[in-house]
């Protein structure tokens, strides 16, 4: 951590709250790999090692082996053809959080595919229906391997492309790193993290380093893509000085819309495209900050070079992204309500709950399955699903918070909107933040047939009970 750390109030954290040009792999180096028309790219997860400390290299696993992974861009509507290799020591797959795509190609083991076991390999190939920012990662021991460094931006761009001079993936992570600067593995699947909060770390970084720099010129207009990769930390990202408008969330556009208080709010798994204008003075920078629960972490920096302005005036229209095809309206009326109570962990007051169709009381389920979560009165995964629905048809979901502690939820193959009297954010996503407490209705239209996961994306919440699945039929 940096010696210029500083405390930060968690009350003010809460309140900033592929064709053959289809796809590309973009690495640190800015350098495209092109495939051919027949040929898919090829993404293959395997050990490497990070410059994560400027004085030390940090042993990790990473798609290409570095972390994060290469930048994949596709046009919209276009076709992302991939092959992925295994070279890791256990099993794993690839899924791609947030994109509305076939059921088949979503990446979860024993709902929509087989592991991936090491030496092997599989075949995804996808439409891009929706423009956005997406990212990619393992379902399989996910708490782990996310937490070594598998994961990386999926970005689908828009058919008109929009008129700014960069366009950046920024993707902020925790990591636990002992004093030799090495992953702490002896505390993977820890139960004290899979009952409280989850997997913290004590370095943060920006695409894979502790001080990104990012240089651009006076003038210059950004597009940044905020990821938060964590396993379970919760950030609000702001640059010094300088005004962040939202165009997006989970890759859905909104009405541009200024950050509160500088601060943009990112739970795991979640996204938020800004539009950044730079006007700072060449020869000057502006740090990058994560305020976490308790400190501000600088992890980069715009750095002005010194370089002509590109414009000594800029238009200040704000950029609007032409809408994606999602339904345009709920049935509410007619919805399925389902009612989601979210029970368990330290503190918290459930004496038990239904694991594979069995009652089972608390300790016992600790002992045994190493769970401390539920869903529904639900642990784990089941056999059937929590609810199965018709295509088509409207689900509303009331995530009920009754822990002590916050929940990222995800819903896999679909988009949904809050709704109800109390509804804070009234655009599509597919990540839902739920403080202590919290109680929040969301409605979608379950227009993706296939079998889906629905789960806390605190992954070792996940890991730990709060996961479960639904289906929707054809």
């Amino acid at each position: 951590m940096s010696d210029g750390r500083k405390r930060f109030n968690r009350r003010a954290l809460l309140v900033g709250g592929a064709a053959i040009y289809g796809a590309s792999l973009v690495a640190k180096t800015g350098r495209a790999a092109e495939p051919t028309k027949d040929a898919p790219l090829t993404l293959t997860a395997k050990p490497g090692t990070a410059q994560i400390l400027k004085d030390q290299t940090t042993d990790i696993w990473g798609y290409s082996g570095t972390v994060p992974g290469p930048v994949i861009r596709v046009r919209q509507g276009d076709d992302l053809h991939l092959r992925f290799r295994n070279e890791i020591e256990h099993a794993s797959t690839i899924h791609w959080h947030g994109i509305r795509i076939d059921n088949a190609m979503d990446g979860v083991p024993g709902l929509t595919q087989k592991p991936v076991a090491n030496g092997d390999g599989f075949t995804y190939r996808f439409t891009c229906p929706d423009a956005g920012t997406y990212w990619y990662h393992p379902h399989k021991m996910s708490s782990e391997q996310i937490a070594r460094g598998l994961y990386g931006a999926l970005i689908v761009e828009e058919r008109v492309p929009l008129e700014v001079d960069q366009d950046h993936a920024l993707l902020f992570d925790d990591w636990r790193l002992t004093e030799d600067g090495q992953i702490h593995e002896a505390s993977f699947g820890a139960m004290h993290d899979r009952a409280h909060a989850g997997r913290y770390g004590n370095t943060f970084s920006l695409n894979g380093t502790t001080d990104h720099v990012l240089p651009v010129r006076s003038g210059d207009r950004l597009r940044l893509r905020f990821v938060n990769v964590a396993n379970a930390n919760v950030f609000a990202v702001r640059i010094a000085d300088h005004a962040l408008t939202q165009i997006a969330v989970d890759g859905q556009p909104i009405p541009p819309t200024p950050a509160t208080d500088g601060l943009v709010l990112l739970g795991p798994g979640q996204r938020t495209d800004v539009i950044v204008d730079a006007m700072g003075q060449p020869g000057t920078s502006a740090e990058i900050q994560l305020l976490t629960r308790r400190t501000v972490e600088t992890v980069g920096q715009l750095a002005y070079t010194d370089e002509t302005p590109r414009r000594t005036a800029r238009s200040r229209a704000p950029i609007v992204l032409p809408k994606n095809a999602l339904p345009e309206t709920l049935d509410l009326e007619n919805a399925i309500d389902i009612d989601i109570p979210m029970e368990g962990g330290a503190m918290g007051r459930m004496s038990g709950a239904m694991v594979d169709g069995a009652w089972m009381g608390m300790r016992e389920m600790v002992r045994k399955k190493r769970y401390a979560w539920a869903l529904s009165g639900k642990a784990g995964m089941s056999m059937t699903p929590h609810f199965t629905v018709k295509r088509g048809q409207t689900v509303r979901l009331t995530f009920r918070n009754k822990t002590m502690w916050p929940h990222a939820m995800h819903v896999h193959g679909h988009h949904f909107k809050e709704v109800g009297a109390t509804a804070s954010e009234p655009w599509y996503r597919d990540t839902i933040m739920l403080f202590r407490g919290q109680t929040k209705t969301v409605a979608f239209v379950a227009d993706n047939p296939g079998k889906w996961m629905l789960h806390c994306h605190m992954l070792e919440h996940h890991e730990a009970g709060m996961g479960t699945w639904f289906e929707v039929t054809a």
